[in-house]
């Protein structure tokens, strides 16, 4: 015959049997058997916790943690997981994962709980690591984003002003020069004239460059003004066409928002360009409490988001340069009903003032 002190040595067996802190209450959340693990962690030995409850002999904090799972189990009849901090037998604070579940008789009743908890310090503390260099990887990036913009500023403007002029200078000799050849023989004016086409060229390539590294019209006009001129010159350049709708075109925004909204369309209807075949795309941006909100479509062939997230770095990118600004972007895709990118970079009243009128 099996006695009550048996049924408890085996329950105490077999919670030793387990590494992490085990234990079993009843419904009044008073314990009925602990294993070794968890009296180690208490620091008491095992009778002075027997029939005890959670606010008898632990901290109050972490004793009322305890009565409102338990009571939460009890009442839900559903297994509880949580993750909580307390301190072990020498005080330093530890992670902890706990999972509570019900115990039921025979008739389906509940009677009890059960539990365990495991150490996951260590976790954690990997967890904690991978996002600090995460947070500096990021950093690292805004940083390296911000001097590229720069380089790009200032190599646009050497080759607007330095060979832009160099090349106009050029142009003027070859005119001085065309004024005063004698009409024969021939070949030598139709020279000239085709120098004067290669240099009419080389200045029309060195502003579109420059453009490309970064248009003068973002900084000068604003970003309304460089996203029209950016739809135009795609239009221009591809069979695409784009509709564009900006709310406030007379939004003056930060250089971090203006950059990245203008990045973030410049790349996106690359993406379209060269991989959607769509015949049109659209650009809304609009206004919503203090973000600046772009939302980009096309009626192209689409893409698995998932797969594109992981192989192509642009969308990596404008979703990078969202996030440094504290904003978010979402792609809405699938195989064969076009693409929708939504971004959203957060505005504050120093970095967004509406132009007045003169």
């Amino acid at each position: 015959m099996i006695t009550r002190q048996d049924t408890q040595q085996q329950q105490r067996a077999l919670l030793d049997n387990i590494p992490d802190m085990a234990w079993l209450k009843d419904r009044d959340c008073r314990y009925l058997a602990v294993n070794t693990a968890y009296l180690e962690i208490l620091g008491m030995p095992e009778h002075a916790v027997l029939g005890k409850r959670p606010d008898e002999i632990w901290p109050a904090e972490i004793a009322e943690v305890y009565l409102r799972t338990d009571r939460s189990v009890l009442k839900s009849g559903r297994r509880r997981r949580y993750e909580e901090t307390r301190p072990d037998s020498s005080g330093i604070r530890r992670w902890f994962e706990t999972i509570k579940s019900p115990i039921r008789d025979k008739a389906g009743r509940i009677i009890g709980t059960v539990g365990i908890s495991r150490d996951i310090s260590e976790r954690k503390a990997a967890e904690s690591e991978l996002i600090k260099s995460r947070t500096q990887l990021r950093e690292l990036s805004n940083y390296l984003q911000s001097v590229r913009e720069a380089e790009r500023a200032r190599i646009s403007r050497e080759l607007h002003d330095e060979l832009g002029q160099t090349l106009t200078a050029l142009k003027m000799e070859l005119g001085w020069l065309k004024d005063r050849l004698p009409a024969e023989p021939a070949m030598l004016r139709t020279r000239l004239d085709r120098l004067v086409q290669i240099v009419d060229q080389s200045v029309t390539d060195l502003q579109r460059i420059a453009s490309d590294l970064r248009p003068m019209i973002l900084d000068e006009l604003g970003l309304a003004s460089a996203i029209q001129w950016l739809t135009q010159s795609f239009s221009e350049r591809s069979p695409l066409s784009i509709e564009l709708s900006f709310e406030q075109a007379d939004a003056v925004y930060s250089k971090d928002v203006s950059t990245a909204a203008f990045r973030i369309v410049q790349e996106a209807l690359t993406n379209i360009v060269r991989h959607s075949g769509a015949a049109s795309a659209r650009i809304i941006a609009r206004h919503s409490r203090d973000e600046l909100q772009l939302d980009i479509s096309d009626d192209g062939r689409g893409m698995d988001v998932a797969r594109s997230r992981r192989e192509h770095l642009g969308l990596i990118g404008m979703s990078e340069r969202a996030h440094m600004l504290g904003g978010a972007m979402e792609i809405d895709s699938a195989p064969g009903r076009g693409t929708r990118i939504s971004v959203r970079l957060p505005l504050s009243m120093d970095k967004l003032a509406t132009a007045a009128a003169p």
